[in-house]
Formats: C-alpha cells, sequence, structure tokens
C-alpha cells in the first residue's frame, strides 16, 4: 500500500510540475524568463508563438502523465525532453535560468524521480499484482 500511495504522489507531482510550466509560466507569461530563453535560442520573430506550442505540448505531457497511457514510453520521452533542453540551456543561455547552471541538478533530480517513479515504483505494483 505504501508504494502504491508514493507512486500516486509522485505521478501527481509530476504532472503537476508539467502543467505549472506550461500553463503558468509560458502560456500565460507569468514568468516571461521562459519566452526570453525561447527567443534567444530560436529567434526573436516568433518566441511568443513557440514558446505557447511548447506550453501547450508540456499541458499535453502532464495529461499524458496523469493518464497513464504507456507510461513507460511517457517516462523515456519526459527523461528526454528535459535531458535535451536542460542541455541547451545550460550551453546557450546560462544566464536567464533561475538557477544558472545549477538548473541541471534540479534537472536531474526531475529526471530521477521519473525514473524512479515509473521502473521502480510502478515495477513494484505490476509485480505486486501479478
Amino acid at each position: 500500500m505504501k508504494n502504491k500511495n508514493l507512486h500516486k504522489a509522485l505521478t501527481l507531482l509530476i504532472s503537476v510540475v508539467w502543467l505549472a510550466n506550461g500553463l503558468f509560466c509560458k502560456v500565460l507569461n507569468l514568468v516571461p524568463r521562459h519566452e526570453q530563453i525561447v527567443a534567444r535560442m530560436l529567434g526573436e520573430d516568433y518566441s511568443r508563438s513557440l514558446t505557447i506550442l511548447i506550453g501547450l505540448s508540456e499541458i499535453i505531457m502532464a495529461v499524458w502523465v496523469f493518464s497513464k497511457f504507456r507510461s513507460k514510453l511517457n517516462a523515456i520521452t519526459q527523461m528526454l525532453v528535459v535531458a535535451t533542453m536542460n542541455v541547451l540551456e545550460y550551453i546557450l543561455v546560462p544566464d536567464l535560468l533561475l538557477w544558472g547552471r545549477l538548473n541541471s541538478l534540479f534537472a536531474l533530480l526531475f529526471i530521477g524521480i521519473v525514473c524512479y517513479n515509473e521502473f521502480v515504483l510502478n515495477e513494484k505494483l505490476i509485480q505486486q499484482t501479478a
């Protein structure tokens, strides 16, 4: 029962992280730094539109996480997206990151939580029900 509750809590947490970053930080532009990052990396001309599209993609990711549909593919996708974006930001725009290059540590922690939730906790739950 402990593993099941932890898995549910982590799934909700992961989903909320994607939702908050997508909706509040990007779509509603409550954290303008995100649009600045997009502008610096992809150009100013379409930075607002691209930021909204990225935000909508993150909202879709939140729904996908919460739905648990093809959860292994979802976890791998999340880990690859977070790792790729953080490597690019680390190299191209470290001055715009909230904690500078230390953002990488938080990204690594998030990747670890996603990995643990899917490939450790979820596997234990599957084995318990089998």
